[in-house]
Protein backbone atom coordinates (compact mmCIF):
# COMPACT_ATOMS: atom_id res chain seq x y z
CA UNK A 1 0.00 0.00 0.00
CA UNK A 2 2.84 2.41 0.81
CA UNK A 3 4.38 1.79 -2.61
CA UNK A 4 1.05 2.57 -4.29
CA UNK A 5 0.70 5.79 -2.30
CA UNK A 6 4.23 6.86 -3.22
CA UNK A 7 3.66 6.08 -6.90
CA UNK A 8 0.38 7.99 -7.00
CA UNK A 9 1.96 10.90 -5.13
CA UNK A 10 4.86 11.06 -7.58
CA UNK A 11 2.45 10.98 -10.53
CA UNK A 12 0.35 13.83 -9.07
CA UNK A 13 3.43 15.93 -8.30
CA UNK A 14 4.75 15.45 -11.81
CA UNK A 15 1.46 16.39 -13.46
CA UNK A 16 0.86 19.38 -11.20
CA UNK A 17 3.98 21.28 -12.15
CA UNK A 18 4.12 25.04 -12.81
CA UNK A 19 3.30 24.42 -16.46
CA UNK A 20 -0.18 23.19 -15.56
CA UNK A 21 -0.83 26.21 -13.34
CA UNK A 22 0.13 28.42 -16.28
CA UNK A 23 -2.18 26.43 -18.58
CA UNK A 24 -5.21 26.69 -16.27
CA UNK A 25 -4.84 30.18 -14.83
CA UNK A 26 -3.08 31.63 -17.87
CA UNK A 27 -5.63 30.02 -20.16
CA UNK A 28 -8.48 31.48 -18.13
CA UNK A 29 -6.88 34.93 -18.31
CA UNK A 30 -6.56 34.53 -22.07
CA UNK A 31 -10.27 33.72 -22.37
CA UNK A 32 -11.13 36.80 -20.29
CA UNK A 33 -9.03 39.04 -22.55
CA UNK A 34 -10.09 37.27 -25.76
CA UNK A 35 -13.79 37.74 -24.96
CA UNK A 36 -13.23 41.30 -23.72
CA UNK A 37 -15.38 40.27 -20.72
CA UNK A 38 -18.50 40.79 -22.82
CA UNK A 39 -20.26 37.70 -21.44
CA UNK A 40 -20.25 39.23 -17.95
CA UNK A 41 -22.71 41.87 -19.18
CA UNK A 42 -25.27 39.10 -19.65
CA UNK A 43 -25.27 37.53 -16.20
CA UNK A 44 -28.92 38.51 -15.70
CA UNK A 45 -29.76 36.77 -18.97
CA UNK A 46 -27.89 33.71 -17.67
CA UNK A 47 -30.04 33.70 -14.53
CA UNK A 48 -33.18 34.11 -16.66
CA UNK A 49 -32.20 31.04 -18.66
CA UNK A 50 -31.50 29.13 -15.48
CA UNK A 51 -34.90 29.99 -14.02
CA UNK A 52 -36.81 28.39 -16.85
CA UNK A 53 -36.57 30.70 -19.84
CA UNK A 54 -34.95 28.00 -21.93
CA UNK A 55 -35.27 26.47 -25.36
CA UNK A 56 -38.38 24.81 -26.62
CA UNK A 57 -38.91 21.13 -25.87
CA UNK A 58 -38.00 20.07 -29.41
CA UNK A 59 -34.41 21.36 -29.11
CA UNK A 60 -31.59 18.80 -29.19
CA UNK A 61 -30.44 17.50 -25.82
CA UNK A 62 -31.72 15.53 -22.84
CA UNK A 63 -32.15 17.98 -19.94
CA UNK A 64 -32.98 21.63 -19.23
CA UNK A 65 -30.49 24.44 -18.57
CA UNK A 66 -31.33 24.24 -14.87
CA UNK A 67 -30.83 20.50 -14.64
CA UNK A 68 -27.61 20.72 -16.65
CA UNK A 69 -26.19 23.29 -14.21
CA UNK A 70 -27.54 21.36 -11.21
CA UNK A 71 -25.87 18.19 -12.49
CA UNK A 72 -22.60 20.04 -13.11
CA UNK A 73 -22.80 21.69 -9.69
CA UNK A 74 -23.45 18.31 -8.08
CA UNK A 75 -19.99 17.40 -9.34
CA UNK A 76 -18.46 20.61 -7.98
CA UNK A 77 -20.57 21.69 -5.00
CA UNK A 78 -19.81 18.65 -2.97
CA UNK A 79 -16.88 17.54 -0.92
CA UNK A 80 -14.70 19.86 -2.98
CA UNK A 81 -16.35 22.73 -1.13
CA UNK A 82 -15.98 21.13 2.29
CA UNK A 83 -12.93 18.90 2.16
CA UNK A 84 -10.86 20.65 -0.51
CA UNK A 85 -11.06 23.96 1.31
CA UNK A 86 -9.90 22.30 4.52
CA UNK A 87 -7.07 20.54 2.67
CA UNK A 88 -6.02 23.79 1.00
CA UNK A 89 -5.83 25.62 4.33
CA UNK A 90 -4.10 22.81 6.24
CA UNK A 91 -1.49 22.32 3.49
CA UNK A 92 -1.13 25.81 2.04
CA UNK A 93 -2.29 28.05 4.86
CA UNK A 94 -4.98 30.75 4.66
CA UNK A 95 -3.33 32.28 1.59
CA UNK A 96 -4.34 29.27 -0.49
CA UNK A 97 -7.94 30.52 -0.32
CA UNK A 98 -6.96 33.63 -2.30
CA UNK A 99 -5.58 31.50 -5.11
CA UNK A 100 -8.76 29.42 -5.07
CA UNK A 101 -10.62 32.69 -5.70
CA UNK A 102 -8.29 33.55 -8.59
CA UNK A 103 -8.92 30.14 -10.12
CA UNK A 104 -12.68 30.69 -9.83
CA UNK A 105 -12.62 34.18 -11.32
CA UNK A 106 -10.69 33.15 -14.42
CA UNK A 107 -12.64 29.89 -14.42
CA UNK A 108 -15.89 31.70 -15.23
CA UNK A 109 -14.52 32.61 -18.65
CA UNK A 110 -13.04 29.14 -19.11
CA UNK A 111 -16.43 27.55 -18.46
CA UNK A 112 -18.13 29.98 -20.84
CA UNK A 113 -15.84 28.76 -23.61
CA UNK A 114 -15.82 25.04 -22.77
CA UNK A 115 -19.59 24.74 -22.26
CA UNK A 116 -20.33 26.71 -25.44
CA UNK A 117 -18.09 24.35 -27.38
CA UNK A 118 -19.72 21.32 -25.75
CA UNK A 119 -23.04 22.27 -27.39
CA UNK A 120 -21.54 23.73 -30.56
CA UNK A 121 -19.68 20.51 -31.39
CA UNK A 122 -21.88 17.75 -30.11
CA UNK A 123 -21.34 14.40 -31.79
CA UNK A 124 -23.07 11.05 -32.19
CA UNK A 125 -21.98 7.99 -30.24
CA UNK A 126 -22.01 4.52 -31.81
CA UNK A 127 -25.70 4.19 -30.96
CA UNK A 128 -26.53 7.39 -32.84
CA UNK A 129 -27.31 9.41 -29.70
CA UNK A 130 -26.17 13.04 -29.52
CA UNK A 131 -23.43 13.58 -26.91
CA UNK A 132 -21.31 16.47 -25.63
CA UNK A 133 -17.96 16.77 -23.91
CA UNK A 134 -14.32 17.55 -24.69
CA UNK A 135 -13.71 14.28 -26.51
CA UNK A 136 -16.59 14.96 -28.91
CA UNK A 137 -15.49 18.60 -29.33
CA UNK A 138 -12.02 17.41 -30.32
CA UNK A 139 -13.35 14.76 -32.69
CA UNK A 140 -15.99 16.93 -34.37
CA UNK A 141 -14.10 20.24 -34.51
CA UNK A 142 -10.45 19.25 -34.89
CA UNK A 143 -10.72 16.04 -36.87
CA UNK A 144 -9.49 12.47 -36.63
CA UNK A 145 -5.83 13.47 -36.43
CA UNK A 146 -6.55 14.86 -32.96
CA UNK A 147 -8.21 11.66 -31.72
CA UNK A 148 -5.28 10.72 -29.42
CA UNK A 149 -6.03 13.92 -27.48
CA UNK A 150 -9.70 12.96 -27.25
CA UNK A 151 -8.71 9.49 -26.09
CA UNK A 152 -6.41 10.96 -23.43
CA UNK A 153 -9.29 12.94 -21.97
CA UNK A 154 -11.61 9.93 -21.97
CA UNK A 155 -9.06 7.67 -20.23
CA UNK A 156 -8.26 10.29 -17.61
CA UNK A 157 -11.99 11.01 -17.21
CA UNK A 158 -12.70 7.38 -16.38
CA UNK A 159 -10.22 7.56 -13.49
CA UNK A 160 -10.72 11.15 -12.42
CA UNK A 161 -14.45 10.61 -11.91
CA UNK A 162 -14.18 7.47 -9.80
CA UNK A 163 -16.16 7.70 -6.54
CA UNK A 164 -13.36 6.84 -4.11
CA UNK A 165 -12.67 10.35 -2.75
CA UNK A 166 -16.31 11.29 -2.11
CA UNK A 167 -17.12 7.96 -0.50
CA UNK A 168 -13.89 8.00 1.52
CA UNK A 169 -14.76 11.34 3.10
CA UNK A 170 -18.45 10.48 3.53
CA UNK A 171 -17.57 7.33 5.44
CA UNK A 172 -14.92 9.22 7.44
CA UNK A 173 -17.44 11.68 8.85
CA UNK A 174 -19.99 8.93 9.44
CA UNK A 175 -17.33 7.13 11.43
CA UNK A 176 -16.28 10.23 13.40
CA UNK A 177 -19.78 11.48 14.18
CA UNK A 178 -21.80 8.28 14.47
CA UNK A 179 -19.78 5.06 14.75
CA UNK A 180 -17.02 6.00 17.19
CA UNK A 181 -19.29 7.80 19.72
CA UNK A 182 -21.74 4.87 19.55
CA UNK A 183 -18.96 2.33 20.11
CA UNK A 184 -19.42 0.67 16.73
CA UNK A 185 -15.84 1.47 15.72
CA UNK A 186 -12.68 3.01 17.15
CA UNK A 187 -10.00 5.30 15.79
CA UNK A 188 -7.69 2.30 15.43
CA UNK A 189 -10.19 -0.37 14.40
CA UNK A 190 -12.80 0.79 11.91
CA UNK A 191 -12.33 -1.40 8.84
CA UNK A 192 -15.52 -3.39 9.48
CA UNK A 193 -17.67 -0.29 9.80
CA UNK A 194 -16.10 1.33 6.72
CA UNK A 195 -16.69 -1.82 4.67
CA UNK A 196 -20.33 -2.07 5.76
CA UNK A 197 -20.98 1.58 4.88
CA UNK A 198 -19.31 1.09 1.53
CA UNK A 199 -21.55 -1.86 0.70
CA UNK A 200 -24.72 -0.01 1.72
CA UNK A 201 -23.81 3.13 -0.23
CA UNK A 202 -22.86 1.03 -3.25
CA UNK A 203 -26.24 -0.70 -3.31
CA UNK A 204 -28.26 2.48 -2.77
CA UNK A 205 -26.46 4.63 -5.34
CA UNK A 206 -26.42 1.88 -7.96
CA UNK A 207 -30.23 1.98 -8.06
CA UNK A 208 -30.07 5.64 -9.14
CA UNK A 209 -27.04 5.35 -11.42
CA UNK A 210 -28.71 2.79 -13.70
CA UNK A 211 -31.42 5.39 -14.41
CA UNK A 212 -28.92 7.38 -16.51
CA UNK A 213 -28.76 11.17 -16.88
CA UNK A 214 -32.51 11.85 -16.59
CA UNK A 215 -32.77 10.20 -13.18
CA UNK A 216 -29.44 11.60 -11.99
CA UNK A 217 -30.45 15.12 -13.07
CA UNK A 218 -33.82 14.77 -11.37
CA UNK A 219 -32.15 13.92 -8.04
CA UNK A 220 -29.42 16.55 -8.25
CA UNK A 221 -31.81 19.34 -9.32
CA UNK A 222 -33.81 18.74 -6.14
CA UNK A 223 -31.01 18.21 -3.64
CA UNK A 224 -28.26 20.63 -4.72
CA UNK A 225 -30.21 23.92 -4.40
CA UNK A 226 -31.59 22.90 -1.00
CA UNK A 227 -28.18 21.94 0.37
CA UNK A 228 -26.51 25.12 -0.94
CA UNK A 229 -29.14 27.19 0.87
CA UNK A 230 -28.75 25.05 4.00
CA UNK A 231 -24.95 25.48 4.01
CA UNK A 232 -25.26 29.19 3.45
CA UNK A 233 -27.70 29.61 6.36
CA UNK A 234 -25.70 27.69 8.97
CA UNK A 235 -22.44 29.33 7.86
CA UNK A 236 -24.03 32.78 7.95
CA UNK A 237 -25.04 32.11 11.55
CA UNK A 238 -21.51 30.93 12.40
CA UNK A 239 -19.98 34.01 10.83
CA UNK A 240 -22.46 36.30 12.55
CA UNK A 241 -21.23 34.96 15.91
CA UNK A 242 -17.63 35.66 14.80
CA UNK A 243 -18.29 38.90 12.93
CA UNK A 244 -15.50 40.73 14.77
CA UNK A 245 -12.90 38.29 13.40
CA UNK A 246 -13.96 38.51 9.74
CA UNK A 247 -11.95 41.65 8.73
CA UNK A 248 -8.78 40.23 10.29
CA UNK A 249 -9.44 36.91 8.57
CA UNK A 250 -9.64 38.51 5.13
CA UNK A 251 -6.45 40.43 5.90
CA UNK A 252 -4.78 37.13 6.88
CA UNK A 253 -5.86 35.51 3.59
CA UNK A 254 -4.47 38.35 1.46
CA UNK A 255 -1.27 38.67 3.48
CA UNK A 256 -0.49 34.97 3.47
CA UNK A 257 -1.31 34.64 -0.24
CA UNK A 258 1.87 36.58 -1.04
CA UNK A 259 4.08 35.51 1.86
CA UNK A 260 3.48 31.79 2.19
CA UNK A 261 4.29 31.94 5.90
CA UNK A 262 1.65 29.38 6.86
CA UNK A 263 2.33 26.97 3.99
CA UNK A 264 4.27 23.77 4.29
CA UNK A 265 7.86 24.85 3.74
CA UNK A 266 6.92 28.51 3.85
CA UNK A 267 7.14 28.90 0.06
CA UNK A 268 4.87 31.21 -1.91
CA UNK A 269 4.99 28.74 -4.80
CA UNK A 270 3.49 26.07 -2.56
CA UNK A 271 0.63 28.38 -1.60
CA UNK A 272 -0.20 29.15 -5.24
CA UNK A 273 0.05 25.52 -6.34
CA UNK A 274 -2.12 24.21 -3.52
CA UNK A 275 -4.68 26.98 -3.99
CA UNK A 276 -4.97 26.34 -7.72
CA UNK A 277 -5.15 22.57 -7.19
CA UNK A 278 -7.94 22.82 -4.66
CA UNK A 279 -9.67 25.56 -6.64
CA UNK A 280 -9.77 23.38 -9.74
CA UNK A 281 -11.00 20.44 -7.68
CA UNK A 282 -13.74 22.72 -6.33
CA UNK A 283 -15.08 24.26 -9.56
CA UNK A 284 -13.55 21.98 -12.24
CA UNK A 285 -12.96 24.92 -14.61
CA UNK A 286 -10.64 23.78 -17.37
CA UNK A 287 -11.06 20.08 -16.65
CA UNK A 288 -13.88 19.54 -19.10
CA UNK A 289 -16.07 17.44 -16.82
CA UNK A 290 -18.72 20.16 -16.62
CA UNK A 291 -18.95 20.07 -20.42
CA UNK A 292 -20.20 16.50 -20.20
CA UNK A 293 -23.27 17.75 -18.29
CA UNK A 294 -23.77 21.03 -20.15
CA UNK A 295 -23.43 19.19 -23.46
CA UNK A 296 -26.65 17.33 -22.60
CA UNK A 297 -28.71 20.54 -22.27
CA UNK A 298 -31.75 21.10 -24.46
CA UNK A 299 -30.68 24.12 -26.49
CA UNK A 300 -30.05 25.18 -30.04
CA UNK A 301 -27.91 28.12 -28.93
CA UNK A 302 -24.44 27.07 -27.65
CA UNK A 303 -23.74 30.49 -26.13
CA UNK A 304 -26.75 30.14 -23.82
CA UNK A 305 -25.22 27.10 -22.19
CA UNK A 306 -21.91 28.92 -21.91
CA UNK A 307 -23.66 31.72 -20.00
CA UNK A 308 -25.35 29.25 -17.66
CA UNK A 309 -22.07 27.40 -17.07
CA UNK A 310 -20.40 30.68 -16.03
CA UNK A 311 -22.54 30.71 -12.91
CA UNK A 312 -20.90 27.51 -11.65
CA UNK A 313 -17.59 28.91 -10.31
CA UNK A 314 -19.41 31.91 -8.85
CA UNK A 315 -21.74 29.68 -6.84
CA UNK A 316 -19.43 26.87 -5.82
CA UNK A 317 -16.10 28.62 -5.19
CA UNK A 318 -16.72 32.33 -4.67
CA UNK A 319 -19.77 31.69 -2.45
CA UNK A 320 -19.83 28.17 -1.00
CA UNK A 321 -16.06 27.63 -0.70
CA UNK A 322 -15.60 31.08 0.82
CA UNK A 323 -18.23 30.27 3.43
CA UNK A 324 -16.38 27.09 4.39
CA UNK A 325 -12.98 28.80 4.42
CA UNK A 326 -14.16 31.64 6.65
CA UNK A 327 -15.79 29.16 9.03
CA UNK A 328 -12.52 27.26 9.42
CA UNK A 329 -10.41 30.41 9.80
CA UNK A 330 -12.56 32.55 12.12
CA UNK A 331 -13.00 29.67 14.57
CA UNK A 332 -9.24 29.04 14.61
CA UNK A 333 -9.56 25.29 14.05
CA UNK A 334 -7.22 25.48 11.05
CA UNK A 335 -4.35 25.28 13.51
CA UNK A 336 -5.63 21.93 14.83
CA UNK A 337 -4.01 18.63 13.91
CA UNK A 338 -6.84 17.47 11.64
CA UNK A 339 -7.30 17.10 7.91
CA UNK A 340 -10.10 16.96 5.38
CA UNK A 341 -13.71 16.87 6.42
CA UNK A 342 -12.78 16.38 10.08
CA UNK A 343 -11.31 19.91 10.16
CA UNK A 344 -14.52 21.40 8.76
CA UNK A 345 -16.56 19.42 11.27
CA UNK A 346 -14.49 20.85 14.15
CA UNK A 347 -15.33 24.41 13.08
CA UNK A 348 -19.08 23.87 13.14
CA UNK A 349 -18.97 21.77 16.30
CA UNK A 350 -17.26 24.67 18.06
CA UNK A 351 -20.13 27.02 17.24
CA UNK A 352 -22.94 24.47 17.45
CA UNK A 353 -21.75 22.18 20.25
CA UNK A 354 -23.40 18.80 20.29
CA UNK A 355 -24.89 18.99 16.81
CA UNK A 356 -22.49 21.00 14.63
CA UNK A 357 -20.80 17.87 13.36
CA UNK A 358 -24.24 16.43 12.56
CA UNK A 359 -24.97 19.47 10.38
CA UNK A 360 -21.75 18.87 8.47
CA UNK A 361 -22.61 15.17 8.30
CA UNK A 362 -25.93 15.97 6.61
CA UNK A 363 -24.19 18.21 4.09
CA UNK A 364 -21.41 15.72 3.36
CA UNK A 365 -23.64 12.69 2.93
CA UNK A 366 -26.06 14.54 0.64
CA UNK A 367 -23.51 16.33 -1.53
CA UNK A 368 -21.04 13.47 -1.46
CA UNK A 369 -23.66 11.13 -2.90
CA UNK A 370 -24.90 13.62 -5.52
CA UNK A 371 -21.31 14.09 -6.66
CA UNK A 372 -20.93 10.33 -6.99
CA UNK A 373 -24.09 10.21 -9.10
CA UNK A 374 -22.82 12.93 -11.42
CA UNK A 375 -19.38 11.36 -11.71
CA UNK A 376 -20.90 8.02 -12.65
CA UNK A 377 -22.49 9.75 -15.64
CA UNK A 378 -19.22 11.45 -16.59
CA UNK A 379 -17.18 8.27 -16.37
CA UNK A 380 -19.79 6.27 -18.24
CA UNK A 381 -19.71 8.71 -21.15
CA UNK A 382 -15.92 8.44 -21.28
CA UNK A 383 -16.17 4.65 -21.26
CA UNK A 384 -18.76 4.69 -24.05
CA UNK A 385 -16.60 6.98 -26.18
CA UNK A 386 -13.63 4.64 -25.91
CA UNK A 387 -15.27 1.22 -26.00
CA UNK A 388 -18.83 1.73 -27.25
CA UNK A 389 -22.18 2.22 -25.58
CA UNK A 390 -22.82 -1.53 -25.24
CA UNK A 391 -19.83 -1.82 -22.90
CA UNK A 392 -20.82 1.18 -20.79
CA UNK A 393 -22.79 -1.13 -18.48
CA UNK A 394 -19.54 -2.74 -17.33
CA UNK A 395 -18.30 0.64 -16.13
CA UNK A 396 -21.48 1.11 -14.09
CA UNK A 397 -20.94 -2.23 -12.35
CA UNK A 398 -17.26 -1.50 -11.72
CA UNK A 399 -18.18 1.98 -10.48
CA UNK A 400 -20.59 0.53 -7.93
CA UNK A 401 -17.88 -1.86 -6.73
CA UNK A 402 -15.38 0.98 -6.36
CA UNK A 403 -17.78 2.80 -4.06
CA UNK A 404 -16.99 0.06 -1.55
CA UNK A 405 -13.25 0.36 -2.27
CA UNK A 406 -13.41 4.10 -1.61
CA UNK A 407 -14.84 3.49 1.83
CA UNK A 408 -11.70 1.66 2.99
CA UNK A 409 -8.99 3.41 0.93
CA UNK A 410 -6.47 5.84 2.45
CA UNK A 411 -7.06 9.59 1.98
CA UNK A 412 -3.49 10.20 0.76
CA UNK A 413 -3.72 7.68 -2.07
CA UNK A 414 -7.18 8.90 -3.07
CA UNK A 415 -6.17 12.58 -3.23
CA UNK A 416 -3.09 11.75 -5.33
CA UNK A 417 -5.16 9.67 -7.76
CA UNK A 418 -7.61 12.52 -8.27
CA UNK A 419 -4.94 15.20 -8.60
CA UNK A 420 -3.07 13.22 -11.24
CA UNK A 421 -6.17 12.33 -13.25
CA UNK A 422 -7.55 15.87 -13.02
CA UNK A 423 -4.32 17.34 -14.29
CA UNK A 424 -4.33 14.92 -17.21
CA UNK A 425 -7.92 15.84 -18.12
CA UNK A 426 -7.04 19.53 -18.17
CA UNK A 427 -4.42 19.16 -20.91
CA UNK A 428 -6.70 18.10 -23.82
CA UNK A 429 -9.56 20.30 -22.58
CA UNK A 430 -7.53 23.51 -22.39
CA UNK A 431 -5.51 22.90 -25.55
CA UNK A 432 -8.59 22.23 -27.68
CA UNK A 433 -10.46 25.19 -26.16
CA UNK A 434 -7.56 27.54 -26.85
CA UNK A 435 -7.45 26.38 -30.46
CA UNK A 436 -11.22 26.78 -30.90
CA UNK A 437 -11.57 30.04 -28.94
CA UNK A 438 -12.19 32.12 -32.12
CA UNK A 439 -15.23 29.93 -32.89
CA UNK A 440 -16.76 30.77 -29.51
CA UNK A 441 -16.02 34.47 -29.90
CA UNK A 442 -17.73 34.55 -33.30
CA UNK A 443 -20.78 32.68 -31.99
CA UNK A 444 -20.98 34.94 -28.94
CA UNK A 445 -20.78 38.10 -31.03
CA UNK A 446 -23.61 36.84 -33.23
CA UNK A 447 -25.79 35.73 -30.30
CA UNK A 448 -25.34 38.91 -28.25
CA UNK A 449 -26.04 41.06 -31.30
CA UNK A 450 -29.29 39.21 -31.96
CA UNK A 451 -30.24 39.36 -28.28
CA UNK A 452 -29.53 43.09 -28.01
CA UNK A 453 -31.42 43.70 -31.23
CA UNK A 454 -34.54 41.99 -29.90
CA UNK A 455 -34.36 39.05 -32.29
CA UNK A 456 -34.11 36.66 -29.35
CA UNK A 457 -36.85 36.83 -26.75
CA UNK A 458 -35.88 36.53 -23.09
CA UNK A 459 -38.10 33.52 -22.80
CA UNK A 460 -35.79 31.75 -25.21
CA UNK A 461 -38.71 30.57 -27.33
Amino acid sequence: MENIERALGAFADFMWGPQLVVLLVGGGLFFMIHSRLRQFLYLKHAVDLLLGRHDSSDADGDISHFRALATALAGTIGLGNITSVALAISLGGPGAVFWMWVTAIVGTSTKFYTASLAVMYRGRDDAGKLQGGPMYVIREALGRQWMPLAGLFAVAGMFGTLPVFQINQTVQILRDVVAIPAGWASADDHFGFDLLMGLLLSAGLFAIIIGRIQRIAAWTSRLVPVMVLFWFVITAWLLLLHAAEIPATFALIFRDAFSGEAAAGGAIGAVILIGVQRGVFSNEAGLGTESLAHGAAKTSEPVREGLVAMLGPIIDTLIVCTCTALAILVTGVWREDAVGVTLTSLAYEQVFPGYGSWLVLLMVVTLGTTTVLTYSYYGGKCMAFLFGTKREKYYVWAYAALITVGAVASLEAVVSLFDGAYATMAIPTMLSTLILAPKVKTAAKDYFSRYDGGEIKQSGQ
